[in-house]
């Protein structure tokens, strides 16, 4: 199941992130979200404005991801590519798993995908797991960004409702 995130969950969530970061580790992307990615102040903001979700059974959280909606300044003017239209859309950011069920970015993509027909995501060129999980879910690569925090490239991704 999903619901929004709160303050209180804060516990399981950096176990979520942390266990995100060892397996992106294992897998040859140590640099995406290094050692302390997302920031705990990242997630408390994306609590705070309503935007962070789990996937939740019972009381054990095992998964987390934010659909942000609206403009995302980053994904403004691709220096590569191009997104495939411009009508209003969601983003998805910093999906994690616990690594206890399997299927999580499933879930949290058919969940997105239910609450708006336009959604965006970006990943890490070193993010092998993450770029076939795009691309066998519908969505299309359409290019490439530059993150404005840190100036790193990402990888661009669209899927649209058809």
């Amino acid at each position: 199941m999903i619901r929004k995130a709160t303050m209180e969950d804060m516990e399981q969530l950096k176990i979520v992130y942390h266990n995100a970061r060892q397996y992106m580790k294992e897998t040859g992307n140590p640099t995406q979200w290094g050692d302390t990615n997302p920031a705990i102040e990242r997630l408390e903001k994306d609590i705070e404005i309503g935007q962070l979700y789990v996937c939740h059974e019972a009381d054990e959280i095992y998964g987390a991801f934010v659909l942000q909606f609206g403009i995302e300044p980053n994904y403004v003017k691709p220096y590569e590519g191009a997104w495939l239209n411009d009508a209003p859309y969601g983003t998805i950011h910093r999906i994690g798993s616990k690594g206890t069920h399997k299927g999580v970015f499933d879930e949290a993509i058919d969940w997105c995908k239910a609450q708006i027909d336009n959604l965006r995501i970006d990943t890490h060129s070193n993010n092998k797991t993450m770029q076939h999980l795009c691309t066998s879910r519908g969505f299309v690569e359409c290019g490439r960004i530059t993150i404005a925090r840190d100036g790193s490239d990402r990888i661009i991704y669209h899927w649209i409702r058809k």
